[in-house]
């Protein structure tokens, strides 16, 4: 019985899947002549080797944890969120915004940064629902060019006179001293981390927050309700529509609260995109590891910060860092197939 549970555990596929990803990521390392020991090793001592690592797993595992969520929230009600990389860019473009023309105290000043994101990223998603809700056009298609508008209305902003930088350099003005979300100057030469910031506590609180919504309130209910199945809700009462509008806007503002963390964390401004930052899709990787549940977005966003923060010292030893994507590609894609292997594990479970 025990090992029949073991193998109905959504934690044991997930598990697995990961395992799996290390072992393709291996093959392609020696199919180049690397060592898969060698850059595995380095790969630990990059994220364990000294407590400053870890340290700054968690500055690069809060963003992927608030984009984990916005994924994860609007599975649980049915909607794929695959724009959550367009809400991250336009928060963390009001967050900057804010964050250099505003004038405020400390504390006061990343607040309004923090809500300013929020409603940013909140209303590029529910204008996205409205469309789906009222038209009946596909939020993945939506999302998409909504991502990409989000991309290049970004370079645009960055490009301005009043937020360019004074000189070289295609990126905005820092954000003000007291827009920033740092820990106190102590703790930072304490910890040895100058990136280190509240973002990872406030990421923390808000995966709490999501799971009591979810788990334990009428509208947690509701909106589970539409994600099972639409029509019935529809049947039993529930306005189905205003459901996943009310999905979408909190899904786009928590992932625009992990714009604002970037920004006024560890980055700092915003530079002039060449390509999608990928915060957003990383985040729909945090969210299937995770199961969609609030709370394992936590342990998956730091599983994934772990991998980018360590990932980047593969260099060291001759590895590419696209093993890091190789690998968390495979383990997307073995979590996506994880019932073929469910299946046939029941089955062999229970003949022995």
């Amino acid at each position: 019985m025990k090992k029949m549970r073991i193998l109905e555990s959504n934690v044991f596929y997930t598990t697995f899947a990961i395992v799996i990803g290390f072992i393709i990521g291996a093959i392609f390392l020696m199919s180049v002549g690397i060592s898969p020991l060698q850059a595995y090793g380095k790969l630990a001592s990059g994220i364990f080797g000294k407590p400053k690592f870890l340290v700054w797993t968690l500055v690069y595992a809060a963003p992927l944890i608030f984009t984990g969520l916005s994924v994860a929230f609007s599975l649980r009600t049915g909607v794929f969120n695959i724009g959550a990389e367009g809400q991250f860019v336009v928060g963390a473009m009001a967050a900057c915004v804010c964050g250099i023309l505003f004038k405020l105290p400390p504390v006061i000043h990343p607040t309004v940064c923090i809500l300013a994101a929020a409603l940013a990223g909140c209303a590029w998603s529910y204008i996205v629902g409205i469309i789906k809700v009222k038209r009946g056009i596909h939020e993945v298609l939506s999302f998409i060019m909504f991502n990409w508008i989000a991309f290049y209305l970004s370079n645009f902003l960055v490009n301005t006179e009043t937020l360019h930088k004074t000189g070289s350099g295609e990126a905005t003005k820092n954000v003000l001293d007291t827009a920033r979300i740092l820990f106190p100057s102590g703790m930072l030469k304490a910890l040895d981390c100058m990136g280190a910031n509240w973002g990872f506590i406030f990421a923390i609180v808000a995966a709490a927050r999501m799971w009591i919504i979810i788990e334990k309130t009428t509208l947690g209910y509701k909106l589970k309700a539409v994600g099972f199945n639409k029509e019935a809700a529809t049947f039993g009462g529930i306005n189905a529509n205003q459901s996943i509008l009310t999905a979408l806007g909190i899904s786009g503002a928590l992932a625009g609260i992990g714009g604002a963390v970037q920004i006024l964390g560890m980055a700092g401004r915003i530079s002039q995109f060449a390509g999608q930052e990928g915060y957003g899709f990383q985040g729909i990787t945090v969210a299937l590891i995770a199961g969609s549940n609030p709370l394992g977005c936590i342990l998956s966003g730091i599983f994934y910060g772990a991998m980018k923060y360590g990932g980047a010292k593969l260099t060291m030893v001759g590895a590419p860092e696209e093993v890091i994507d190789i690998i968390m590609g495979c383990v997307i894609i073995f979590i996506a197939i994880s019932g073929i292997f469910k299946s046939l594990f029941m089955k062999i479970g229970k003949k022995q």
